[in-house]
């Protein structure tokens, strides 16, 4: 009951601010996630940048997934001439069992379908099950640029780049297969409507020393980069570890959970970025209760929808630059709603 009535007062305070709204993955709380038709649904609600996660084919193509490891997001399981492909990898420090994106050629890659990540908690986007392709980044460029002149507005780029270490270590360097896919389409400069991400370090700050963009360090509320083993994420977020990764990039890009509290209180966090002079843009706002605080979920069903709008005032009180959701159309009818 406490946490609630300091979550009510909170609310009551602070009005919703106008926020970068970041389609995660595309609007992937309406359709399966990293497919065209979530990318094109973010942009119709208004959605300011969407975010394509960057994996590599074996013929080096770049290509959208959330992860290297298909089977959650694809039908490559049950494809009967890919089963030898399955295989045991360590990603990370994790070993992984599944299909990888780069065990494929691109056109392997099109015989397969996306298919939602999540059926459990969005049966309605299982719907959309073996509709759509796996998309290439210099699609979804085309498509951000067809929509863009549809709608008379400028919609922006989010990509992150995945497991860049790892496919470096294979012999992929998706950091350079990258620099040249956004010097072909014209991507390049601090004017350009786009930011890169990365959990990592070293590929920043290649990125930084190749390009003039604006560049994300994401961290997480526990563990480090990769790339970085003695580094943890919390040593980051210290003024001076933040002074560090001023020095290549260009704002952090946190777990919702280093911006707010559990009492629904901001943390320290973007206070201490801002000094440092790096902005916060923050991760991820879903509307299913699994994802929300207990104080704002409507009832014990997983998948029923909380009180979005309230977690999303909770992060726009706490100063963030942008929000990363799975629900765009959501988050700009909040900001339109705070504008009038």
């Amino acid at each position: 009951m406490r946490t609630l009535i300091i979550l009510a007062a909170l609310l009551a305070a602070v009005p919703a601010q106008a926020q970068l709204v970041i389609a995660h993955r595309g609007a992937s709380g309406e359709r399966p996630e990293h497919t065209l038709a979530a990318y094109e649904r973010a942009i119709d609600a208004g959605a300011d940048f969407i975010e394509p996660d960057l994996v590599v084919t074996k013929d080096l193509v770049l290509v959208a997934r959330h992860e290297n490891e298909l089977s959650d997001t694809t039908d490559v399981a049950s494809r009967e001439e890919f089963a030898a492909r399955r295989k045991t990898a360590e990603i990370d420090g994790q070993l992984i069992t599944g299909w990888f994106a780069e065990d494929f050629t691109l056109a392997e890659l099109r015989t397969l379908r996306a298919k939602e990540r999540l059926p459990g908690l969005r049966r309605a986007n299982a719907r959309y099950d073996g509709l759509y392709q796996v998309p290439t980044f210099a699609e979804i460029v085309s498509l951000v640029r067809a929509k863009s002149a549809e709608s008379g507005r400028t919609v922006g780029l989010y990509p992150e780049l995945k497991h860049p270490t790892f496919l470096l270590q294979q012999g992929i360097d998706s950091v350079d297969l990258f620099v040249s896919a956004l010097k072909k389409e014209g991507l390049d400069g601090k004017a350009i409507p786009l930011f890169v991400q990365c959990f990592e370090v070293a590929p920043l700050q290649r990125l930084d020393r190749l390009t003039d963009l604006r560049l994300v360090q994401l961290v997480a509320a526990e563990g480090g980069p990769a790339d970085e083993p003695a580094v943890s994420y919390a040593e980051m977020l210290s003024l001076s570890g933040l002074a560090r990764v001023k020095e290549y990039a260009d704002a952090i890009g946190a777990s919702a959970s280093l911006v707010v509290g559990v009492d629904g209180k901001p943390t320290a966090l973007v206070a201490t970025a801002k000094a440092a002079g790096l902005p916060v843009h923050a991760w991820t706002l879903r509307k299913e209760n699994a994802y929300l605080p207990p104080a704002l979920r409507n009832g014990t069903d997983e998948a029923a929808t909380g009180n979005y709008a309230a977690a999303w005032t909770l992060l726009a009180a706490a100063g963030v630059e942008a929000i990363f959701t799975d629900d765009p159309a959501l988050a700009t009818a909040l900001r339109r709603s705070a504008s009038r």
